[in-house]
């Protein structure tokens, strides 16, 4: 299992250019922000032992060695170029009962707006001004968010027309045009940074579970719940689409016993012995996992369940 650690976004542009129609002409170029997801933080990136007994699972933690770790033990470098983790395609979000994903592209357009919108664009940009923008790749990586952009741009205005030369979990090359986009040029110019954000955010998180999956295989990857406040469901779809798999979504979908749990209980047993009882008062049927940080626990759970 791995952890969302701030680091570096997949660097993405997306160029403007007028149509040969018109008789003005404007570039706008987006240069990504480098932030992509490189390194787990070592507090969430422990690597841990997974077995499960029935419906139960126990996740046995070994100290806090960073992701890096992993690539000695293989003593091979991390790559994005095996293709032996191939997630199917389209590759569709995860499911989420309260997850909005159009709530949160109107939340990141809001932000932008204001209350009285792109004034820079406004002042600029004739309203009537017709342009066709290339996304383009400034770096090698796994391209994700393809889908995401597609509803951005829905959202901002249905009449542009948008085309894809690659899919979601394809490789991109430094310096591949991967995509255009026409229409509206203050249209495209307000969804321009948007769409830039989450692509680049999600092609970062691919681009990294791609070559850990790879490094990983045949075990998979899972991440964890620690993402970015709103964007879960986002970031847990670019696992996916880089051939990871998802561990829980939140509080509501995985029984998972942690110190804090055990700490209140009392011993491992008790809080698994809790857990039995609420499931069948409740008649809920759900995984519930164990995180064992010492080896004796590990052994009550043993002896318990046998």
């Amino acid at each position: 299992m791995f952890g969302f650690a701030a680091g570096k976004n997949l660097n993405l542009n997306l160029n403007l250019n007028v149509n040969t129609t018109t008789t003005t002409t404007t570039t706008t170029t987006a240069i990504a922000a480098a932030n992509f997801i490189n390194q787990p933080s070592s507090s969430s990136s422990s690597p841990r032992s997974i077995f499960s007994t029935g419906r139960h699972t126990v996740s046995v933690s070994f100290g806090t060695r960073r992701i890096g770790s992993m690539r000695a033990s293989i003593q091979q470098p991390l790559s994005i170029s095996d293709q032996s983790i191939m997630p199917p395609s389209p590759i569709n979000p995860p499911s989420h009962p309260t997850y909005d994903l159009q709530a949160v592209i109107k939340l990141a357009l809001a932000e932008d707006a204001g209350d009285i919108g792109d004034v820079t664009c406004m002042a600029t940009v004739p309203t009537d001004m017709e342009v066709e923008a290339h996304f383009l790749a400034k770096e090698d990586g796994v391209i994700a968010g393809i889908s995401l952009a597609d509803m951005i741009f829905n959202q901002v205005d249905s009449s542009l027309k948008v085309e894809w030369f690659q899919k979601d979990g394809d490789h991109v090359h430094k310096g591949m045009l991967f995509g255009k986009v026409s229409g509206k040029a203050h249209k495209i110019v307000v969804a321009e940074r948007v769409v830039l954000n989450f692509m680049q955010r999600m092609s970062g998180i691919a681009t990294l579970t791609k070559a850990m999956a790879n490094a990983a295989y045949p075990a998979c990857i899972l991440e964890t719940r620690k993402t970015a406040p709103g964007l879960r469901l986002v970031d847990k779809w670019a696992v996916l689409i880089g051939g990871g798999h998802n561990h829980r979504m939140g509080l509501f979908d995985m029984v998972m016993i942690k110190d804090n749990h055990i700490s209140v209980a009392g011993s491992v047993t008790d809080a698994i012995k809790s857990v039995d009882t609420y499931l069948k008062q409740n008649n809920i049927q759900m995984g519930v996992e164990v995180v064992c940080s010492m080896a004796f626990q590990t052994v009550s759970l043993l002896i318990f369940w046998n």
